[in-house]
């Protein structure tokens, strides 16, 4: 059985994210053209080198640090999915946070561990007092079709740091 809790301290190994699986085999996109969403044909894989998840592990330290939460699906000590809010609010009246990260480790994908997690990072968002959530998307029909099933829709208020990160991205956010 999984457990999903909140991180409550940086006390937690850098080897935390080894043994999680980010891999994503994409060959179907949506972008953004003429204010509508069409899907195209493309393929590309995204992977994590394990200097990656220590960078990853580094961030999870920080965003604690200053006031944001990260939350786990853990089965005893390996962790199946994660979910970042970032500490900074942002937008016209500072309603924003941006869920940076939600991720499920590829052998646990399909078993509603993403969505549980999703469920959760809204509840926290709330508690940290904010009304939105915004996520730079991953621009794959599987990732996308995710998101608008947890009732997520075209930002409404672009930020335009989050989008310079990665361009492909769908720029997303959700009532809280």
């Amino acid at each position: 059985m999984d457990t999903i809790r909140i991180l409550q301290s940086i006390d937690f190994e850098d080897s935390i994210l080894d043994t999680f699986e980010r891999k994503q085999e994409t060959t179907k996109v949506l972008v953004v053209e003429s204010n509508s969403l069409n899907e195209k044909e493309d393929r590309f894989v995204d992977d994590w080198t394990i200097e990656r998840k220590r960078e990853i592990v580094n961030h999870f330290k920080s965003t604690i640090a200053s006031g944001g939460a990260v939350i786990v699906a853990e089965q005893g000590s390996k962790v199946l999915g994660f979910a970042v809010i970032e500490a900074k609010t942002f937008g016209e009246r500072s309603t924003y946070r941006e869920l940076s990260y939600i991720h499920t480790s590829l052998p646990y994908r399909g078993m509603g561990i993403g969505r549980r997690l999703f469920v959760k990072a809204k509840e926290v968002a709330k508690q940290l007092g904010v009304e939105k959530l915004y996520i730079g998307a991953h621009p794959s029909v599987e990732t996308q079709r995710f998101y608008k099933s947890m009732g997520c829709m075209i930002a409404k208020e672009m930020n335009c740091e989050i989008y310079e990160r990665e361009t492909r991205d769908i720029q997303l956010e959700i009532t809280l």
